[in-house]
């Protein structure tokens, strides 16, 4: 399979398996060895590279990125972020100026990432770094660094223009398995309903891993990135539309102004290169019990829309998932967008995790509710990390539905969990653990319906 981008500023074409990966290709075939192999899972950041189309520049993680997602695009490496006479981009000066490096394997990967959030003008360090780990020489030279580069301007080399990408619209059909399905959504429907049996990659963060973890051979697959009008969100006054191409940070960035809890718990979904690439449609898709997308949108009442050929239908999300590792998703049905509607915000998220940036949740609840007069006059309870699936606590709704806001109302909440859930015990938690989890998070957003500030973010007296 063919793939042509730029890499450090020069075309390259690549011929090869649709699921090589952007590291070993660049570590195996171009001796490009900065690109460090870490976790090889998008956890660690030594593989992280800047990726640039038309949207503008991303760090992303090599490790998990395949080649043809890189189409038309342009990717550089470590060993393009200085200049081409050898002069040191402002990042590689201030590493060096401020510490930075102590056994140098991680180094490659902060100063491509933080070459990207520089050119982008990002300035919230902690945020943009928390995906790369460093073992030796701690983060606050490497924070010092970061904070000296802000204020000297990016060079234009890094600063690239993608190849022109046209859409593939003339139908044909692949034939050889490996291959991917036409580029526009008609198309590639009526493909993935002849070929049910395709694996569908989005972000590749989660199906990156299949191969990378448990070397499985994948046969037939197709790359949704090259599907037009899969992506986007569209904002009205009484709804809003999310494609299911839309990735994480975009998702972020559009969501936040409207949603700032749903926003925040998106900010602690994996890492900037993971959120860079990840798909909330394949955050749906995947079914995962942990992931932390459906519980905030099942709490906003979204609806799911699914596609097959040209048949389409939309449920509530919470009813597509029916039970561990299997949802309401016929052959050769996909996920196309997600509808949220808008009834104001009364939206609370809590994410408990081992650790606070980059892991996945033990219990993940969000609360929507509405209160008229000090009464709770609608409401929404949903979890992820209490059961097989993503949920609603429909006892403990009951509960609360149409009762004041006080300390009865909320003890009466609490007791129904346990009604709701049956929680497991494994390595993130205890069930009991889990169970009295879920229960104080009620508690706060209680407290915070009272204008109580509960945030983890703030130290107060």
């Amino acid at each position: 399979m063919q793939t042509t981008f730029l890499l450090n500023g020069e075309s390259v074409t690549v011929d090869t398996s649709p699921t090589r990966t952007l590291l070993d290709w660049l570590r195996e075939e171009k001796g490009l060895t900065g690109t460090k192999e870490g976790c090889n899972e998008g956890d660690c950041g030594a593989c992280s590279v800047m990726v640039t189309d038309h949207a503008g520049a991303r760090a992303l993680n090599a490790c998990i990125l395949f080649l043809p997602q890189l189409e038309g695009k342009a990717v550089r490496t470590i060993e393009g972020i200085a200049g081409s006479d050898g002069t040191l981009h402002p990042v590689q000066q201030a590493m060096i100026d401020h510490h930075g490096s102590q056994c140098g394997f991680c180094t490659p990967g902060f100063v491509v990432t933080m070459a990207t959030a520089h050119l982008n003008g990002h300035a919230d360090h902690d945020t943009q770094l928390a995906g790369n780990l460093c073992r030796c020489t701690g983060y606050v030279p490497i924070i010092r660094a970061a904070e000296a580069a802000r204020s000297a301007s990016p060079p234009d080399h890094v600063d690239d223009l993608p190849l022109l990408f046209v859409p593939n619209t003339a139908g044909e059909a692949p034939e050889e398995l490996g291959a991917e399905p036409p580029t526009s959504l008609d198309n590639f429907a009526h493909w993935y309903a002849e070929n049910p049996d395709a694996i569908l990659i989005a972000g590749a963060t989660d199906v990156g891993l299949w191969v990378t973890k448990q070397f499985r051979d994948l046969r037939q697959v197709a790359f949704l990135s090259r599907v037009v009008g899969l992506d986007g969100i569209t904002v009205k006054p009484d709804s809003i539309r999310i494609g299911a191409m839309t990735t994480l940070s975009d998702l972020q960035r559009e969501i936040a102004p409207l949603y700032p809890s749903f926003g925040e718990l998106i900010r602690r979904y994996g890492s900037v290169q993971v959120r860079g690439a990840a798909t909330i449609g394949g955050n749906i898709a995947n079914g995962s019990p942990i992931g932390d997308g459906p519980p905030a949108l099942i709490a906003l009442g979204a609806q799911l829309h699914l596609r097959r050929g040209d048949d389409s239908r939309t449920l509530l999300l919470e009813d597509f998932f029916l039970e561990y590792g299997k949802q309401d998703r016929r052959p050769g049905e996909f996920v196309e967008a997600i509808t949220i509607p808008r009834a104001g915000d009364h939206l609370r998220c809590y994410k408990l995790s081992k650790r606070f940036d980059q892991d996945i949740s033990a219990v993940c609840g969000c609360f929507w509710m509405r209160l008229e007069n000090d009464r709770i006059t609608e409401v929404r309870l949903a979890f992820g990390g209490m059961a097989g699936i993503p949920t609603r606590a429909e006892a403990a709704e009951a509960e609360l539905l149409d009762r004041p806001l006080n300390k009865t109302t909320l003890a009466a909440g609490i007791a129904a969990f346990r009604e709701d859930f049956t929680p497991l015990s494994d390595m993130r938690a205890s069930a009991e653990y889990r169970m009295q989890a879920a229960q104080n998070m009620l508690v706060r957003a209680f407290a915070e319906a009272r204008g109580a500030r509960a945030s983890v973010l703030e130290v107060g007296p």
